[in-house]
C-alpha cells in the first residue's frame, strides 16, 4: 500500500490532532526544541511537529513530498502566526546542506520512509553533535473500544491496510539506528485521551492512510457511512475520549572520522 496523503489533505487540515504540548515540554528536558535551534522536520505533512518547535522559537525546515500537503500546512502557519519553510522533497534526499542541522525529526512519518537512506541522509545533514527524533502520536485499539471497531471497519474495506492493532511504541526503530551508528539511544512513551465529536472521528480516519488516502472517493463514501452507523448503534456520546499513546526515539548522529 501506498498511500497518497495529499488527496486527503482536506480532511487531515481539520481533524487530525496535532502532537501535544506535552511532548515538547519532556523534548525540552533533552535540549531539543530550544529557542535558536535549527531544525529538520521530515515527512511533516500538514506541519504539526514543525509549527510546534516554530512556536517554541526554532527555526524549521519541513520536507514533504505531497505539495498538496504542504500547501495546507502554510495556510496552517498564517492561521497561526508563525514561520516555517516549506520545501517538496523526499526524506531520503532533501536537497540541504551537510552538518548544519541541531535537531532532525520525523513525526508520524517514519515507517514510511527507506529506513538507510533516511538514516544516512540524516547522518550527512546534522551537525556533529545534533539529534535525531522520532515521534509517533498513535491511537490505541483495545479489546471492545471504539478504536478497535474503527479498525475492524477498515480492514474490512481495505485488506491491504495492515497498520491495525498497534501497541502506539516502535521499539524497531531502535534497532534500525542503532546498526547505523547512532549513538545514545533513549525512548519514552506516555498516554493522553484526545476528545473527538463522532463526526470529528470519521474525519479524522477519513484521514489516514488506509481510508482517504488509499481508496476511492466512492469507497471511502461508503467506509464513512458505515462507520457512521457503528458509532451510532455502538458508542454513542456527544464526545469520544480516544485513547492515544506519544512514543519518541532520540538518538545521537553517528560518529564521523576526523
Amino acid at each position: 500500500m501506498k498511500p497518497d496523503f495529499g488527496a486527503t489533505s482536506e480532511d487531515y487540515v481539520r481533524h487530525r490532532a496535532g502532537f501535544p504540548d506535552s511532548l515538547y515540554d519532556r523534548l525540552a528536558a533533552y535540549g531539543i526544541g530550544e529557542p535558536g535551534q535549527s531544525i529538520v522536520d521530515l515527512g511533516t505533512g500538514t506541519g504539526s511537529l514543525a509549527r510546534g518547535f516554530a512556536r517554541r522559537g526554532c527555526h524549521v525546515i519541513a520536507i514533504d513530498i505531497s505539495e498538496a500537503m504542504v500547501q495546507a500546512a502554510r495556510q496552517l502557519d498564517a492561521a497561526a502566526g508563525v514561520n516555517v519553510n516549506y520545501r517538496v522533497a523526499r526524506a531520503e534526499k532533501t536537497g540541504l546542506p551537510s552538518s548544519t542541522f541541531d535537531v532532525v525529526t520525523a513525526g508520524q512519518s517514519w515507517y514510511w520512509f527507506d529506513h538507510p537512506l533516511a538514516e544516512t541522509e540524516v547522518a550527512r545533514i546534522l551537525k556533529r553533535d545534533g539529534v535525531l527524533v522520532i515521534a509517533h502520536f498513535d491511537w490505541i485499539p483495545l479489546a471492545g473500544n471504539m478504536v478497535r471497531a474503527t479498525e475492524e471497519l477498515i480492514e474490512g474495506h481495505n485488506p491491504a491496510w495492515k497498520l491495525g492493532g498497534s501497541l502506539g511504541v516502535h521499539p524497531r526503530w531502535l534497532r534500525g539506528l542503532g546498526e547505523a551508528g547512532y549513538r545514545g539511544l533513549e525512548s519514552f512513551s506516555y498516554d493522553v485521551d484526545v476528545p473527538y465529536t463522532p463526526e470529528a472521528w470519521r474525519g479524522r480516519i477519513r484521514a489516514s492512510a488506509g481510508v482517504g488516502a488509499s481508496m476511492t472517493a466512492a469507497q471511502v463514501e461508503l467506509f464513512d457511512k458505515e462507520l457512521a452507523e457503528v458509532l451510532a448503534s455502538r458508542f454513542p456520546a456527544d464526545i469520544l475520549q480516544v485513547p492515544h499513546r506519544v512514543f519518541a526515539v532520540i538518538a545521537r548522529a553517528p560518529e564521523r572520522a576526523a
